[in-house]
This record gives C-alpha cells, structure tokens and sequence, in this order.
C-alpha cells in the first residue's frame, strides 16, 4: 500500500487523535486513553516536533508516530538524554500493511541525524524485535527500580553506546496519563462501548513480567 510520510500540523490534530482513538479502542483495557496522550504530549516540554510524523494514504491519515525526551543513568547517576515514541498508532484497516514499519523506520533515521543514541520503548517484543530492538536486560538497562520489565525494549542508534554500564531508564511524566482527565476529554468524541477482549489478559500478564 502507498503511503506518504509527513509532520502533522495542528489542522491534522483531530484525525490523529481520531485515529489514535481507533487504533486502542478495547485493545489493552475497556476504552482508552492513547488519544487523550496524544493530546496532552503536543504541549508538553519532552515532545519532540521534529518526530511527529503522519501517514497518509488517499487525503486520509492511517497513522501517527509521536516521540518524546527520555533520559538514562549510569551508576555513577550520569545522565544521557536519549528518546522514545508511543504511542504509534495506525487505523485497524490499515493495520499489517506496513504503515507501522514506515513510520518506524523513518523516524529512526531523523533521530539518528538529531543526535540521539538510542531508543528506548515500551512494547510487546513481536511487535519491535524485526526493527532491531532487543530487550533491555541484553544492554543493562533497567527501569527506574533497576528491574528488567518484559516490555523494556532498546535500540542502539549508535553501536556500542550503551556498553560497559549498567543503566535505568526514566521516561517522561507525560506519560503519567490523570485517567478523570482522560474521561473527561473523552466525551468530546463520538461515543463508543467499551468491552473486554482477550488482548487486555495478554497486556496484563506482559506488562507485569520481569526478566531474570
């Protein structure tokens, strides 16, 4: 499938979250809040404008990258400012079609060419390992508490950067979603039932898995 790849502006804002909303709807808990993330990221300080992409595919947008600041720590509490995106979101028909990869890959390379030295992402291993990420605990890289989360997934844009540390990623308080907040924001949409799927047993039992 054909697509283009650009930054959004602020008139594409409600199709992305459109989208967005689409995308998430009852895929890890009853409803979502991904489009209300998506909302509060653009004026948040840790967005990162230049990573905002869109894909397009005859005048519709099928889907949206957004990235923001992240930092990380050695032991010596040296901190490195690196990057991480999500939500990525593509629209359920266009899913399995490539749109994700694209936007992926393309991102990756600006990032590159920013300076940045990796990514690093929550995310399930099956979607991210075919893009070359590689879970945390292959770079000493834990979370906050220094435990290695299933979903904790790393990529080096630059070879080696990461080695000969041990490190504890820290990503963003945007992602510290006020779940009222998202309810509230919520209502201005079209409404939608929220269900159970099997999907959101399979999130819960990732989400809280370690790696020893």
């Amino acid at each position: 499938m054909k697509t283009s790849i650009r930054h959004e502006v602020e008139s594409d804002y409600r199709e992305v979250e459109e989208l967005t909303r689409e995308a998430f709807w009852n895929l890890y808990v009853p409803g979502c809040e991904e489009h209300y993330l998506v909302h509060k990221m653009r004026t948040h300080p840790d967005f990162i404008p230049e990573l905002d992409f869109i894909a397009v595919h005859k005048n519709t947008i099928v889907g949206n990258i957004m990235f923001t600041k992240a930092c990380i720590a050695d032991e010596a509490d040296n901190k490195v400012e690196i990057t991480t995106f999500g939500p990525i979101s593509v629209l359920p028909a266009y899913q399995r079609q490539g749109v994700g990869s694209a936007l992926i890959s393309l991102s990756r390379q600006i990032a590159m060419k920013m300076g940045y030295k990796a990514i690093v992402i929550h995310g399930h291993p099956h979607n991210y390992c075919k893009h070359g990420f590689k879970g945390s605990k292959d770079y000493s890289l834990g979370n906050a508490e220094g435990r290695f989360p299933y979903s904790l997934l790393v990529l080096e844009l630059e070879k080696g950067f990461l080695e000969g540390h041990a490190w504890r990623y820290f990503e963003s308080d945007v992602y510290s979603v006020d779940s009222m907040a998202a309810e509230e924001y919520d209502k201005l949409f079209e409404p939608k039932k929220k269900e159970y799927c099997y999907s959101q047993e399979e999130f819960h039992i990732a989400s809280r898995a370690y790696i020893m």
